[in-house]
């Protein structure tokens, strides 16, 4: 929110008030509370009617600061708030001298000056990181009487903001207003399903507010040189995440706020869903099903959408008998072709649902003040609302999805979430405000958890539109309503890279575009995007998405493209294992690689697939794409075609191609299988070696399915060539070329066993 009128005035009706100068520190063990007046205080009369800023600092967590700016303490506590693995079993360092005080954790300092002005500053080591100065704290009162805490800090000279959620305007956010408020807006305004408070900076360190509420970002669009955060109410928290790099800070964000779980190998593979308004039945669904495999397409996940339920009944959870009149049959049918079955839910319950009456009786759904239970007609008729706070109506939901999964459902597209009211009840007492974000948060945990206990940790799966700091924990999340346009296309990427910079390790996105036909150059563009994502599925509105019904070319396309990911599955497996394990995502802006690279910082039309692989998406009718290489020789994976960068290059492809390239000396495993993405990913396994240097020494892990040990490898490349050793784990043999060396196809040396 802002709160000035240009550099030197406020708005009309708001007063602030500024810590003016620090009057005294009380330190503990562990960190120190700053009191500080809002004016310099020369005599005792001068602390007469004078209000004081309390600011707190402390650590809950290594190389993580905290800061919590407070006016009036009297108020009581809120619920919910985000679920934080903090601690205080981390070495820190508290010093105050005469004039600062410091608390160290990490490389991490925050020094508060004791004397003169108001300054923190934010170092790493001896080096200056980020401050908040004299007017950078504010506690206003508007004119209408609300109360807010903002702080600033500082941004420096070509310094840039990425994340704050999957936000599809542009990718740096450097200018922007950005609110944290989750709407369901589809993906061409400012508003956004997944809104996380939380920025990362290209100067090495993040910010994370920690507040569930409405958060307003002013990224350099109130004062320039700052990036303000502010919340309504008397108080504001905030946590200064060190790096240095890109990757470091969303390593210690996501071991704060959570970090993805594995997800199982078939959700990788190629889903196809019915689309949402479209006519089907199980005649449908078979034909989709038996023509993918009559043009050998391999099909993964099949996906049923909302009218699998009966109209005005959504959601009831119940077959509509009229359609589908042997569900059980259906599914196990759908099982002996190797197929796992998503259906879509969303947690709202229209009045014609038998469970509407269900909860309401037993006080399941969302009230309004007076005891009543909340109701609109947008989405569905008198649609109520299930309170995921009532432990009982966690369990009544997830009972009637328990029902599903007994039929044989593998797992839930967890819908909507977003449009959530403020001025209602809630079972726990919790705040509606902060419930607004929070809600997707617990609606989602509340179903993954169920499929964790019901399937197996590793083998639950979602695919879920809304999402809030720490719903990076449930995946898969889906980049919602897009267009079907090449423009739709760039701003689903732009949103999947802000999403991904916001710690969510896997995304997904509509091949084709959601709302309307894509035309057939569209939809073929996509599938390849769609197949270099974390995970992949078609899916529309009004229209199917199987690619005959675009042309045959579509077709060849879907295969090449799909096979090609499931062959990458040993490289893909290994970058979904590091997002498990340290919170760095599959798809990668570039500047999460490439930090030091000037040229990553506005890149939004590629991405990182892993920490190796290249991809510039093609979004035009021509097949012509500009993209900037980084420096070093890079190979394109498909045609072995090589480009030297840094350098901008401007390509024409047809629809069997895009770039894709594989970063200088990089080992890149291919699976030995590209019909289904669930097979022993370290067997038969080809280690390929993209431009290699002189001397290279490369660890390659390949995990298991289902998390197993998998294999290790190391392969080492001199004299121009290259050699293997198995380090640890088994494998039915494996193979290894070199590609780019200056010989061709290199003599391969292979020594260990399993070769």
């Amino acid at each position: 929110m802002k709160f000035t009128d240009g550099y030197w005035q406020l708005r009309p009706g708001v007063t602030v008030l500024r810590p003016g100068t620090v009057e005294s520190v009380e330190p503990d063990e562990r960190g120190f509370t700053v009191f500080a007046p809002t004016g310099q205080i020369t005599g005792r009369g001068d602390t007469l009617n004078r209000p004081v800023v309390t600011v707190q600092f402390f650590s809950p967590a290594p190389g993580v600061i905290g800061v919590t700016v407070g006016h009036h303490s009297g108020g009581l506590p809120k619920q919910p708030r985000f679920a934080l693995a903090a601690g205080d079993d981390h070495p820190v360092t508290v010093e105050v001298t005469g004039v600062s005080a410091a608390l160290t954790t990490g490389e991490l300092t925050a020094r508060v000056t004791l004397v003169d002005r108001w300054r923190v500053d934010f170092l790493r080591g001896d080096r200056l990181v980020t401050s908040s100065t004299e007017r950078s704290v504010g506690v206003v009162t508007d004119g209408e009487g609300r109360h807010f805490v903002h702080d600033r800090l500082a941004l420096g000279v070509g310094e840039t903001i990425y994340g704050l959620g999957e936000r599809f305007g542009p990718f740096v956010k450097n200018g922007q207003t950005v609110d944290i408020w989750n709407a369901d807006g589809g993906t061409a305004s400012e508003q956004a399903y997944k809104n996380v408070p939380f920025y990362l900076s290209s100067a090495g360190y993040g910010v994370f507010v920690d507040h569930p509420e409405h958060v307003s970002f002013e990224v350099g669009s109130e004062v320039v040189s700052q990036a303000q955060f502010s919340v309504e109410g008397q108080s504001l928290t905030y946590y200064l995440i060190d790096g240095p790099t890109p990757k470091d800070v969303l390593r210690r964000y996501t071991a704060l706020t959570g970090r993805p779980a594995r997800v199982p190998a078939w959700s990788y593979g190629l889903w196809l869903s019915t689309s949402f308004t479209t006519s089907y039945d199980e005649k449908t669904v078979t034909e989709f099903i038996d023509g993918m495999a009559e043009r050998d397409l391999p099909l993964s996940v099949f996906h049923f959408d909302c009218f699998w339920m009966r109209q005005f009944h959504w959601v009831d959870f119940v077959w509509d008998p009229a359609t589908f009149p042997d569900p059980e049959g259906m599914l196990r049918r759908l099982h002996e072709r190797g197929l796992k079955v998503c259906v879509w839910i969303n947690p709202y319950i229209a009045q014609r649902s038998y469970l509407f009456e269900e909860g309401r009786q037993a006080g399941y759904l969302v009230r309004n003040p007076d005891g009543s239970v909340w109701q609109w007609d947008k989405w569905q008729a008198g649609m109520a609302l299930v309170d995921f706070t009532n432990p009982d109506a966690v369990a009544w939901f997830n009972s009637k999805l328990k029902v599903l999964l007994d039929m044989g459902v593998d797992c839930f597209k967890t819908d909507f979430g977003e449009r959530i009211p403020t001025e209602v009840v809630w079972h726990d007492g919790s705040d509606p405000q902060r419930m607004h974000n929070y809600y997707a948060y617990l609606y989602n945990k509340a179903v993954f958890e169920l499929l964790e206990a019901e399937r197996g940790v590793g083998e639950a799966v979602v695919f879920a539109r809304s999402a809030t700091a720490g719903g990076q924990q449930f995946p898969v999340h889906w980049g919602g309503d897009c267009e079907s346009t090449f423009v739709a296309m760039a701003e689903s990427l732009r949103g999947g890279l802000s999403l991904s910079a916001s710690g969510f390790g896997y995304w997904s996105h509509d091949i084709g575009g959601f709302e309307g036909t894509p035309d057939p150059a569209v939809f073929k563009r996509w599938i390849a995007f769609g197949l270099l994502s974390s995970h992949s599925r078609l899916h529309g509105s009004g229209s199917y998405r199987v690619p005959w019904a675009y042309d045959d070319e579509a077709v060849e396309v879907l295969r090449h493209f799909t096979r090609l990911k499931l062959s990458l599955m040993p490289y893909l497996a290994a970058a979904a294992e590091e997002a498990h394990r340290d919170g760095v995502p599959v798809m990668r802006p570039m500047i999460v690689e490439f930090p030091d690279d000037p040229m990553a910082a506005y890149l939004d039309r590629q991405y990182m697939l892993g920490p190796d692989v290249l991809v510039a998406p093609v979004m035009s009718a021509d097949g012509e794409v500009t993209y900037y290489v980084p420096a070093g020789t890079w190979t394109n994976l498909v045609s072995g075609a090589q480009l030297t960068g840094p350098a901008w290059v401007t390509e024409k492809h047809g629809y069997d191609s895009l770039p894709v390239l594989a970063r200088p000396g990089a080992v890149i495993p291919f699976g030995a299988t590209h019909d289904r993405p669930d097979y022993e990913w370290a067997d038969g396994v080809r280690l390929r070696l993209f431009a290699p240097v002189e001397g290279q020494r490369t660890r390659v892990r390949i995990p298991s399915p289902g998390g197993g040990p998998g294999a290790e490898f190391e392969v080492r490349y001199d004299g121009g060539t290259a050699a293997v050793d198995v380090v640890a784990g088994a494998s039915s043999g494996y193979d290894c070329d070199v590609v780019g060396s200056g010989s061709p196809g290199g003599d391969v040396l292979g020594t260990g066993a399993n070769r």
